[in-house]
Formats: structure tokens, sequence, C-alpha cells
């Protein structure tokens, strides 16, 4: 006759992980400024003479105002 095997279930932790929009916008924009930094401002120009600083400060503010 074989033995029965007990299955428990586990405990619910009741942890709920949630993020809030700046703990992921800050770490990005912080990441963006030390490139721009590491870039250095007469590096990287567009075609047109906008600078990548322009161009990601109005990015920025179009993902923000949505």
């Amino acid at each position: 006759m074989p033995a029965r095997t007990h299955t428990t279930r586990p405990e619910p932790s009741g942890v709920d992980v949630r993020l809030p929009w700046w703990a992921v916008a800050l770490p990005a924009v912080a990441f963006a400024v030390l490139l721009l930094l590491i870039a250095g401002p007469g590096q990287a120009q567009a075609a047109t003479g906008e600078s990548a600083t322009g161009r990601l400060l109005h990015h920025v503010v179009e993902l923000v105002t949505r």
C-alpha cells in the first residue's frame, strides 16, 4: 500500500512590491545625465545643429507630460 504524501501550500507572505513612478524615472534620468557628461557637449551634434542634450530634454518633457 503506497504511503500518502502530505502536500502543504505555502502561506502567502503578504509582501506587495509596487514602485512609484519616480523610483524608475530618477535612475533613468541620472543615467542619461551621466552619459551626457561622459560624451561632452561638443561630441554629439545632430546634422541640424541641435545638441543631444536638447533632444534628450525634449523627449523627457514629452514623456512627463503624457
